[in-house]
């Protein structure tokens, strides 16, 4: 089945991205930030949720690693 229409895969994928674009950002910021806009700007955006919500993004990533392993 695809990740789109598993709801519990696409929160993975999502979360996912957002914790790899953080992750980007923080070792080559140059990469992300001269793509603000169109369809790259989806990235900037994603690593702009990581480090501004990161305890946040943090806990979601271990819920859903918690249901992934113990609930399935």
């Amino acid at each position: 089945m695809s990740a789109i229409f598993n709801f519990q895969s696409l929160l993975t994928v999502i979360l996912l991205l957002i914790c790899t674009c953080a992750y980007i950002r923080s070792l080559t910021p140059s990469i992300l930030d001269k793509n603000k806009t169109g369809l790259l700007g989806i990235f900037w955006k994603c690593a702009r949720i990581g480090e501004r919500k990161s305890p946040y993004v943090a806990v979601c990533c271990v819920v859903m690693a918690f249901s992934i392993l113990f609930l399935q």
